[in-house]
């Protein structure tokens, strides 16, 4: 096992964890829960947790790919620089909502304060799902190829296009 094993391993954790955390927040709004409003902010801190050590294997990783055929050098920069921003939103997540468990900790949480965590923790999600996809086109040609070909381009819109191997069906 080397550091891109571990950085792929890991890679999912904030992703998925900022998804679930916005779902089970945004639930816990809905049904008006405490004890759910609680488990999501619980889920943002462990989120958080699990980022830094996805973010700490990216540089080794980077090392490792960046000498392998079909490796989007580009893409390696780009990623880079989102899980930056990434990283940065939901390490402030996880501090928001620790602060939040330990001064309502005896008492109910303002509405308003979960509300505005809720819509950071969706502008969080979207800058994870951004840096993860970033880091699927550094080895996924398909990935790059999705978002580089033009439209017009693909050679006349037969359905059938888009799935190679599948002619004639």
């Amino acid at each position: 096992m080397n550091w891109a094993h571990v950085h792929l391993m890991l890679n999912h954790l904030p992703v998925l964890g900022t998804v679930f955390g916005v779902v089970l927040l945004g639930w816990a709004l809905v049904r008006r829960n405490e004890m759910l409003q609680r488990a999501a902010l619980g889920t943002f801190m462990l989120t958080a947790l699990a980022a830094i050590p996805v973010f700490l294997t990216g540089e080794p990783a980077e090392e490792l790919v960046e000498r392998l055929a079909g490796t989007a050098k580009q893409a390696i920069e780009a990623h880079e620089e989102a899980a930056v921003v990434a990283l940065v939103a939901v390490e402030a997540l996880g501090a928001l909502a620790l602060a939040a468990l330990l001064l309502f900790r005896k008492r109910v949480m303002p509405r308003p304060l979960v509300g505005a965590a809720l819509v950071f923790a969706l502008a969080t999600a979207g800058w994870m799902a951004q840096t993860a996809n970033l880091g699927g086109r550094i080895r996924h040609a398909e990935l790059r190829a999705a978002t580089t070909q033009p439209a017009d381009d693909r050679g006349g819109g037969d359905e059938n296009d888009d799935h190679p191997g599948r002619e004639g069906r």
